[in-house]
């Protein structure tokens, strides 16, 4: 196991249409698609895709979404040993809309689960097993865990969507920070000026900082070394959820290959472009030799692809089709 992480995972309800129907409307549905959901769990599945081993630590429904998204979980080689059932808990449900005229996604979620993480769950032996810790927020428990990876010089790896307190106060544990435009907005508004905001960032403990700009690519600060990064264009875009997720899991396969910067960025733009050629967050992750000749040629076969969108549209329904 090459890489833990902590998430709550949740069912992810993907519909794709035109544009959203008026009141007493009707729209026709272009596509659905149900699959799996959650920042650190869909890393953790691009991971799998790519051949890494990794440990998700969490809390999940006892109900037919749970047992999907851990079935899906082992798939992709994602250890489930230390995910708790909670037995009185849903796992969450989000429906997720993506109108193909605005090239826009909205959300809407049911929280279910009602037992929370503590500190006690942490297996300490378990998270300092593998060689990176990922994150998608700071609290007591990951806060906790990522001292526990420090302790053993582990890197610690962060999906960051908001600046706040708790979180400028566990920079320092932090190795590398991702994080997303709403991120920079919370942290530095609209200036505009990213190589002295990313420096700013990077004092505060991380040695790499990345910010992912969406079609505009990503700007990233490894020590002093400040570049940009644009994203690849030519490829028909279907649907973006999960880009940034999916992003993050090829960035960690990078660090555990030990490649440059770079490298490394360049490798996950080319997942997460790819990716959003097809519907959700799962379907469209390429496997590392698919990734590898799009990055050689700029084109490659996809349509392996394909068999993918099809076993996620029926494997709610048939949950062998995971196996």
């Amino acid at each position: 196991m090459e890489v833990v992480g902590i998430d709550n995972p949740l069912m992810d309800c993907l519909l794709s249409l035109r544009r959203m129907p008026s009141s007493n409307e009707f729209v026709r549905l272009d596509e659905y698609s149900w699959q799996g959901g959650g920042k650190v769990s869909t890393a953790f599945v691009a991971l799998g895709r790519l051949g890494v081993k990794t440990g998700i630590i969490g809390v999940i429904g006892d109900d037919t979404f749970g047992r999907f998204c851990i079935r899906d979980f082992h798939r992709h080689m994602v250890d489930t040993s230390r995910l708790i059932i909670d037995r009185e808990g849903k796992t969450s449900l989000s429906f997720v809309i993506n109108e193909r005229d605005k090239k826009s996604r909205s959300f809407m979620i049911k929280q279910g689960v009602k037992r929370v993480l503590t500190v006690d769950d942490l297996d300490e032996e378990y998270i300092t097993s593998a060689r990176i810790l990922h994150l998608a927020y700071f609290s007591n428990v990951t806060a906790t865990a990522a001292r526990m990876a420090k302790s053993k010089n582990m890197r610690v790896v962060i999906d960051a969507d908001v600046y706040n307190d708790e979180f400028a106060e566990n920079m320092h544990l932090l190795d590398v920070l991702i994080g997303s435009e709403f991120f920079y907005r919370s942290a530095f508004g609209d200036d505009p000026d990213f190589k002295r905001n990313l420096k700013t960032l990077r004092q505060r403990g991380p040695g790499v900082v990345v910010i992912t700009l969406g079609e505009k690519g990503c700007v990233v600060l490894d020590g002093d070394k400040y570049f940009e990064m644009p994203a690849f264009t030519g490829l028909e875009v279907v649907d973006t959820c999960g880009a940034g997720d999916v992003f993050h899991g090829a960035f960690i396969f990078g660090m555990l290959k030990g490649w440059d910067s770079e490298r490394t960025v360049r490798f996950a733009s080319a997942v997460a472009a790819i990716k959003c050629t097809r519907i959700g967050g799962r379907a469209g992750i390429p496997d590392l030799s698919m990734t590898e000749e799009f990055l050689a040629k700029g084109t490659a076969d996809f349509s392996s692809l394909d068999e993918r969108v099809k076993m996620y549209e029926s494997a709610l329904f048939d949950q062998s089709l995971l196996d």
